[in-house]
């Protein structure tokens, strides 16, 4: 848990609190909580200001960033809530220091709420009867040795509106004492702490509702009479529950014990027995607990739950699409895209190695047309006339109807294997306006096969223009807080986007848009730019785009690629500011800029042997990280790091399920990363499913990674495959699956 920040916390405090959390150096927060500050996107940081920042890399400045924002935002409600009390009245020097100790929200508001307007409560109608002196007696428990009678008379006013005997002053005061202790910081913390440890979570489907009845899969079946502890809950129960909530299939309860409300109201107010007021106390208490508290907290905790699983559902997300977007290009290859479909037919497309559009088609082999044969000729003729040696398959309805056809052509051609794709967001893309620019000859439906394609030729170029919540590698998308989704997959693809680096002569407005300190605006700008006076011929050039500021020039300039420039590091990761240093290097290792690859990397490391880098980086007057940086870039200018990834599984025939025995082992791709496992496609219809029970400890799949996989169970009624793990391959090794 993080520290609480004093109302007068100074920044250095406040640093200090983010270094423990991260453990990381003060000296690091304060760096990049200043360049952050200053405007400086987490890529440029990350990349470009490791000096200062200690080389913290970009999930840590993220981290960082994050906890910036939650603290500070900690700190503003902390200022306000000071303020509401002092304009009250009521900001004594006791709470004064609980508000300034506490260390979330959820304890601020605790504080704050027996102080927050309310709307008219029973409590409230009480005290408007003058009854409040008397629930302070009872929640004093006052042991003058009176009657109640005599705790009451004075409060009776006999009116039919007012007060008019003994039991109505009692039950009034009683409604103030509920909720006082309802509103009390203390007791909603305690109880609130064991309903989260001891609580039971309970769903009982919903007999007669239409979403039960129109649950052919039975979906909602794992939760028909469903109870957990709160502890155990998964995230993807809770996600689950709350959809089948929604949609009125579950009924859904928290159910908290009657022994926690009691025992964390008692050890604040505790009932005095030689008080004569003890037991109106209880009566309150219980009042309280079943009325007021019991809900209250049941909703708090089914909240936090909620942003708990949703939480983990974003960064399963965040780190399926990087997964995804991270897939090694299949460059310099022709490429036919297919886009399935049964009555309409399936949509073909070929790309040359540049994602040009070279011919289009429609061919119906499948229901009702099955035009099977004239389909493998129109195909066939495509392949032969362009060259193609990859044919792309969306995954969609008909995919592996169409997979049987495409692996009978490809059985008869040595040199043409085809991949199957996924086709998430392709409909939305052909009918967007970036579609319609891109590709305005072509008809609507055309254009996702040409998406397809370009998918599988370069993966990160054409999913960026797709919103990535229409990607579809998380679980529970849909239901989920859609604006810090949205955000953490915007944050997932800059990231990506500037790794990689992105060619300022070639690249989409919409490419262009992720790159640090371009944005939208400015991404048209440089493409209308380059349209109307052609390619850049270097980095210095982007100067001249209406719009682009020196700011956006720094953040931008080293994610920015010109191959065949004028000036040879415009193709490498080095950033404009640190050409003199590159240059001084080449100098020491008499280079030029213009020297062979394997002459250059050799030497720069003979250059390397002669002086450390450290000494090295003192006499060029930069930095060390800056350095190194600098000679991998020299030595491989440029280089994708996609490229040390493993490729793409590319098949030549099909499978079905009637093919699968169990026990056979098969290559596979992963599709999908969800809490349970990892969904597998095997070649067959269907994925498989390798549970995590099945994957061996610490091991960590991603989206795109290529493993082998045994056959455990085949369900042909229901559709699903049981996998386990078998021996990874190479391609799976280099990319650190155990």
């Amino acid at each position: 848990m993080t520290p609480a920040l004093d109302s007068a916390t100074p920044d250095a405090l406040l640093i200090a609190h983010i270094a423990a959390a991260l453990a990381i150096r003060p000296a690091q927060v304060a760096a990049a909580a200043a360049l952050l500050d200053a405007g400086n996107t987490l890529p440029f940081i990350a990349r470009y200001r490791k000096e200062a920042t200690g080389s913290l890399d970009e999930d840590q400045l993220r981290q960082l960033a994050a906890l910036l924002e939650r603290l500070r935002t900690l700190e503003a409600r902390r200022q306000a809530i000071h303020t509401a009390l002092e304009n009250q009245g009521q900001l004594t020097d006791t709470l004064r220091q609980q508000i300034d100790s506490a260390d979330s929200l959820t304890t601020l508001e605790d504080l704050y709420l027996p102080f927050r307007p309310k709307r008219r409560t029973r409590a409230g109608i009480a005290r408007e009867k003058g009854l409040q002196p008397l629930a302070d007696l009872i929640a004093r428990q006052d042991r003058q040795g009176r009657t109640l009678a005599d705790f009451a008379a004075p409060f009776i006013d006999g009116q039919p509106d007012g007060v008019p005997d003994l039991e109505a002053a009692l039950a009034g005061a009683r409604d103030i004492v509920a909720e006082l202790i309802a509103d009390n910081a203390d007791v909603r913390g305690n109880l609130r702490q064991r309903a989260l440890r001891f609580g039971l979570l309970r769903a009982s489907r919903v007999t007669g509702s239409p979403a039960v009845d129109n649950d052919p899969k039975h979906i909602y079946g794992n939760y028909s009479d469903f109870e957990l502890r709160v502890d155990r809950v998964r995230p993807h129960h809770l996600l689950a529950i709350n959809r089948g909530e929604a949609e009125k299939a579950l009924r859904v309860g928290l159910d908290i014990a009657d022994r926690d409300a009691h025992e964390s109201i008692r050890a604040v107010f505790r009932p005095d027995a030689r008080s004569p007021l003890a037991g109106q106390l209880e009566l309150a208490s219980a009042d309280a607990a079943q009325r007021l508290l019991v809900p209250a907290i049941s909703r708090d905790v089914r909240r936090l739950l909620t942003e708990q699983a949703e939480t983990h559902a974003i960064e399963v997300f965040a780190t399926n699409l990087r997964g995804l977007l991270t897939q090694p290009p299949l460059a310099e290859r022709t490429i036919m895209g297919v886009d399935p479909g049964f009555r309409s037919g399936c949509k073909v497309a070929v790309i040359d190695p540049t994602g040009k559009v070279l011919d289009t088609a429609t061919i119906y082999p499948h229901e009702p047309q099955r035009q099977h044969d004239g389909s493998l000729r129109t195909l066939g003729t495509l392949i032969d006339r362009h060259g193609v040696t990859l044919i792309a398959i969306g995954n969609g309805t008909a995919s592996r109807e169409t997979e049987t056809l495409i692996a009978e052509l490809t059985r008869e051609r040595e040199t043409v294997r085809y991949i199957l794709v996924s086709e998430a967001g392709a409909s939305v893309y052909s009918a967007s306006p970036l579609a319609r620019a891109e590709l305005p000859a072509l008809d609507v439906t055309l254009r996702g096969a040409v998406s397809i394609a370009r998918r599988a030729q370069e993966p990160l170029a054409e999913l960026v223009k797709i919103d990535p919540q229409a990607i579809g590698v998380g679980l529970y998308q849909h239901d989920i807080d859609q604006k810090q989704l949205g955000a953490a997959l915007d944050g997932v693809v800059e990231s990506v986007v500037n790794r990689v680096g992105v060619d300022l002569n070639t690249a989409s407005a919409a490419l262009l848009t992720h790159v640090a300190g371009i944005g939208p605006k400015l991404a048209t700008s440089i493409v209308a730019h380059r349209d109307e006076y052609g390619p850049f011929a270097d980095r210095q050039s982007l100067k001249k785009v209406t719009g682009l500021g020196p700011k956006a020039f720094e953040q931008s300039a080293g994610f920015l690629r010109i191959r065949g420039g004028s000036n040879p590091l415009d193709g490498s990761a080095i950033h404009p500011e640190s050409y003199a240093v590159a240059k001084a290097v080449l100098a020491r290792a008499d280079l030029s800029l213009s020297a062979a690859p394997a002459r250059r990397e050799a030497a720069l490391n003979a250059l390397q042997q002669r002086e450390s880098v450290q000494a090295l980086a003192s006499a060029l007057g930069t930095g060390t990280p800056t350095l190194i940086d600098i000679f991998e870039q020299l030595a491989r200018p440029g280089r994708d790091p996609r490229a040390d990834l493993p490729a793409p599984l590319l098949r030549r025939d099909v499978l079905s399920m009637a093919d699968l025995q169990t026990g056979m082992t098969l290559s596979g791709t992963v599709r999908n990363v969800v809490d349970f496992g990892a969904f597998v496609d095997i070649g067959v219809k269907h994925d498989g499913l390798l549970h995590r029970s099945q994957q061996p400890r610490g091991t960590l799949l991603g989206v795109g990674d290529v493993i082998h996989v045994t056959v455990l169970s085949i369900d042909a009624e229901r559709e699903r495959i049981g996998l386990g793990w078998a021996a990874a391959d190479e391609a799976a090794e280099r990319r650190g699956i155990t």
